[in-house]
């Protein structure tokens, strides 16, 4: 495959865009945020990393995002996890590393759990940066106006200007129902491999303490957690970008 140029699959009726470069396993899967697509810094950073170090290297926009088919508005964590399954399981072989930004951690460790479940054990690790599992439950649910949820009951959605977007975040009932059903951090996580946390700590989207509270249900043997001081939630500075490289790139070395 053109890593210049994507691919399409159909993942239950919708065009899903796929880019994946080639190189040696174990490879890196990256898993982008909410309203985020695969050409963005991060993704796009890494991708030119594992290009230089000769690994393995895919992603995908979610539907509604990007260059995939479908509206966004229709989008919720099962769908999109059941997207990500299926570009995982078509295109890569071997070992994986998955690397999850803000909602895509989520999306991470609910594709472990699956992959588990379903007696794939080819993720070697994780790497999450500024992750948000849950966060329609734990950062959403718990602040919603009056007038949100008045939108929600009536219109099921409500609309928030976004600080990366001219066009408002959309959070509809059915995200947030299930959200719900697709809960981690409920009680300890197994993992099953090592997990790298990068959180920034001037994060106004996702308060540190949320990664703290996920580094306390993951393996403590199996976790290091790096605190940016000065790193805000999209953690796309030149030297936020050179972190994640060498996190990523530890990982491999460690599980190799």
């Amino acid at each position: 495959m053109d890593a210049s140029a994507p691919v399409f699959i159909d993942v239950n009726g919708t065009q899903i865009a796929v880019r994946q470069g080639p190189g040696s396993a174990p490879g890196i899967v990256w898993l982008g945020g909410y309203k985020s697509d695969m050409l963005g810094t991060k993704a796009e950073a890494l991708s030119a990393w594992a290009s230089r170090e000769g690994r393995a290297y895919l992603r995908h926009d979610y539907s509604g995002h990007g260059e995939s088919g479908g509206e966004f508005a229709e989008g919720t964590i099962s769908k999109w996890l059941a997207e990500s399954l299926a570009v995982f399981r078509r295109f890569s072989k071997g070992k994986q590393i998955l690397v999850g930004s803000s909602m895509g951690a989520w999306i991470a460790l609910r594709m472990v759990q699956e992959l588990h479940k379903a007696g794939d054990d080819r993720i070697a690790g994780l790497v999450l940066l500024a992750p948000a599992p849950d966060f329609t439950v734990e950062l959403i649910e718990p602040v919603l106006t009056r007038a949100q949820k008045r939108d929600l009951s009536k219109k099921g959605f409500f609309e928030e200007p976004s600080d990366y977007s001219v066009e408002p975040y959309i959070y509809t009932r059915a995200l947030i129902e299930d959200g719900r059903a697709n809960r981690v951090m409920t009680g300890p996580i197994d993992t099953h491999c090592p997990v790298h946390i990068l959180q920034g700590l001037a994060d106004p989207d996702v308060p540190s303490g949320h990664a703290l509270k996920l580094a306390a249900l993951l393996p403590a043997d199996d976790v290091t957690l790096s605190l940016i001081p000065d790193g805000d939630h999209r953690l796309s500075r030149p030297e936020d970008l050179d972190m994640l490289n060498r996190a990523v790139g530890d990982l491999i070395q460690r599980v190799s």
